[in-house]
């Protein structure tokens, strides 16, 4: 391994030179510090990252908050996990992934014990217990999520609830004036996570403007989960022709039940995802959703991070907007439905 001192005689400087250089304590002049960091690129040097850490009074290192909860969609969650990485590694930060259902705890080791320099929090809820903690410490944080009260924070997300309404928006512009929604596991709005409640929230705001009815049900995922939800849908609205879906693994079981019981999609009754791109354009029949932009978020997320470690951040609300593509589960409501 290549050694500060090597870098210093391949960069004819002293080694506290090329100290200062790392850690920014002195000021170097333009020439020096160009021809020091020259060095360490041609030699491949990588400083001691405990050495670093004691020298910078600094770690490098983001804590990522992802409780990876059973009733969750995982893939979502890590997506954007490999965004902040990547994008957290082009600042020349790492990322430690903090994984269990701690709540307060993680961010008091966090905070306490000085394993990182700042914190991403997700899967946050609207009330959420870590809040008065974030807000209490001078340690920078963003969350992935909107709570209630965003008030001393920034938060990066996509908007849910213009997501809620724009889907509700497509199906009644084709005519549909009955829509279920089938969404995450009972235990997601129990604990009254942002997302869910907030996607719920524009859609029941958007159908009441428009005068569609709205049926919200939770679902476990799953076929027969889904079986016995889509039989509840059907007993206490048999007049259902549009169908928004909040719960990837529910996708694939909806579209099957609906085939068996001989309703076409889009003929008979039309589907809307809120999904990732790669669950809409696999499934059965290909689904017109709204995206959820996991690399987006967690590039946002880091960003702002940085630039408040740089001391440029200021708290902010960062609502990505919602994109529809059409595809084809949704079409004209049958006629007589209305």
């Amino acid at each position: 391994m290549v050694t500060l001192a090597e870098v210093a005689q391949h960069a004819g400087v002293s080694a506290s030179t090329v100290s200062y250089v790392l850690s920014g304590k002195r000021s170097i002049s333009t020439t020096t510090r160009q021809r020091v960091e020259q060095s360490i690129r041609e030699l491949g040097y990588h400083p001691n990252a405990g050495a670093r850490a004691l020298a910078s009074s600094r770690s490098n290192i983001i804590a990522l908050m992802v409780p990876l909860r059973t009733d969750m969609y995982v893939p979502v969650m890590m997506e954007i996990a490999i965004a902040v990485a990547t994008t957290a590694r082009t600042h020349g930060y790492d990322v430690l992934l903090l994984t269990g259902e701690e709540g307060p705890d993680a961010v008091r080791r966090v905070t306490g014990s000085g394993l990182a320099d700042a914190m991403i929090l997700m899967d946050v809820e609207l009330d959420d217990e870590r809040l008065p903690l974030l807000r209490g410490t001078d340690q920078p944080s963003v969350l992935i999520g909107l709570p209630a009260d965003t008030s001393g924070l920034t938060c990066v997300d996509l908007d849910f609830k213009a997501t809620g309404a724009l889907c509700v928006e497509h199906l009644a512009m084709l005519g549909h004036r009955d829509i279920a929604v089938i969404g995450e596991a009972p235990a997601v709005y129990e604990r009254h996570t942002g997302f869910a409640e907030r996607t719920l929230d524009g859609l029941r705001s958007r159908a009441q403007e428009l005068g569609v009815r709205l049926l919200h049900r939770p679902c476990e995922g799953g076929y027969d989960a889904m079986a016995v939800t889509l039989a509840r849908i059907l007993d206490e609205r048999p007049g259902t022709t549009g169908f928004v879906v909040q719960n990837e693994s529910a996708v694939e079981p909806l579209l099957a039940l609906l085939r068996q019981q001989g309703r076409a999609v889009p003929e008979d009754v039309s589907v809307v995802a809120v999904c990732p791109d790669q669950v809409a354009v696999q499934a059965s029949v290909r689904l017109t959703s709204v995206a959820i932009p996991a690399q987006e978020m967690g590039r946002h997320a880091v960003e702002r991070l940085v630039a408040k470690l740089d001391g440029r951040g200021t708290d902010e609300v960062v609502l990505l907007a919602p994109e529809l593509t059409v595809r084809a589960s949704t079409g004209p409501a049958p006629s007589g439905s209305s």
